[in-house]
Parts: structure tokens; sequence; C-alpha cells
């Protein structure tokens, strides 16, 4: 990632901003608002001064924090596609999807802030996710499981629905069976008979 000159960093400056992104991840999954940024450097074991270099707000953290965890995210695909069959693929990484937004509680606002007001962002952040889908939805059409009427980006509202619905740490086990209840709908009837991963 470029720094905010537009020149690409160092290769240590990336590996500290790397760990201070991973620590921030982890810190607020933990502590949600309560997280510090002190907390976050020491975690990822820099200097405070080194995150404030690189984020000199705890809104811009919040925003490199979020893409650096839906690239992430996304990038899940072709491990789960190479290690089950892609309908099971799909649903693990649905499950993967409810683990990530919940450990986004706290940064909720800043991130509700944030997408409302950056377009880029949300745009983004659609399109890494719909490519996510596609990939497992066409490795289905491939391995006669997923239906070839059903568009990622119906596949991607679909389970933004179910996040909506049932988001909720309290109700995860209602957001699986819903979960369940999408890849029943976009499943071949002789495919999916599974249940949550």
């Amino acid at each position: 990632m470029p720094d905010p000159s537009g020149r690409p960093i160092r290769a240590d400056a990336q590996a500290n901003e790397d760990k201070l992104l991973a620590a921030a991840a982890l810190a607020f999954a933990r502590d949600g608002a309560a997280a510090t940024l002190k907390q976050i450097a020491k975690d990822a074991g820099v200097g405070i001064a080194t995150l404030y270099r690189r984020f000199p707000t705890r809104e811009q953290l919040v925003d490199a924090t979020y893409r650096y965890e839906t690239a992430r995210l996304a990038a899940r695909t072709p491990d789960l596609l190479r290690q089950l069959p892609a309908d099971r693929a799909l649903r693990t990484w649905m499950s993967q999807v409810l683990d990530y937004l919940a450990a986004k509680h706290g940064m909720a606002d800043t991130l509700k802030t944030l997408l409302q007001n950056d377009e880029q962002l949300s745009s983004q952040t659609r399109e890494q996710l719909t490519r996510a889908v596609e990939e497992f939805r066409l490795a289905g059409i491939s391995q006669g499981v997923i239906r070839e009427d059903v568009p990622s980006p119906d596949i991607l509202m679909s389970l933004a629905g179910v996040t909506l619905a049932a988001g909720a740490a309290h109700q995860r086990e209602q957001a699986e069976r819903l979960l369940d209840l999408l890849m029943d709908a976009i499943t071949r009837p002789d495919g999916w008979r599974g249940t949550t991963p």
C-alpha cells in the first residue's frame, strides 16, 4: 500500500503496517469500542508514534483495518475450494462472513459513517465479496451442485440480508439456520443436503 504521498512504502514499514492491522482487527474484535490505539500499538510490537505516523486518526485505522480484513476474507476462497466441494466451501465461507461481521462490533459506528460517506469503499467491498462468491458459484456450477440461474450479486445480497436480520451474537444459531435455507435456495435439488459446517 502506498504512503499518503503515493510512493510505495519500505518493506519494514509495510511489515509494521501489517502488524498494526492484524493487532487492530484482534483488538476491535476483543475489546470493541474500548480498544485503545496505545494497546493496539503495544500488541503490534511498535511504538504509538509508528501507529500515528501511518494512521493519524482512529477513523483511518478503522478504515484500513476494514479494508485489510475484507481482503483477507475474500482471499480465503481458493483455499476453501481446494479443501471442500464448492457448496460446502461456500457454506463455510458464509459462516466466516458471520464471524467477520461479529468481530466488527467495535468498529460499527465508525464503519457505518465510513461506508455511508465513502462510496468507493462501499463499492470496493461489494466488488471483492462478489468476486469471491462468483468463484464459489462457478466452481459449484462446474461440480453440478449450485444452480446456474442464481447470480452472484443475488447470493451476496441474500447473505447481507441474513447478517442484517440475525447478525447479533445471540442470534448466531438462527443466522446459521438462515444460511442453510439460503444454501437450499441456491443449490441444485440433488445437491446440498448439509447443515451448518
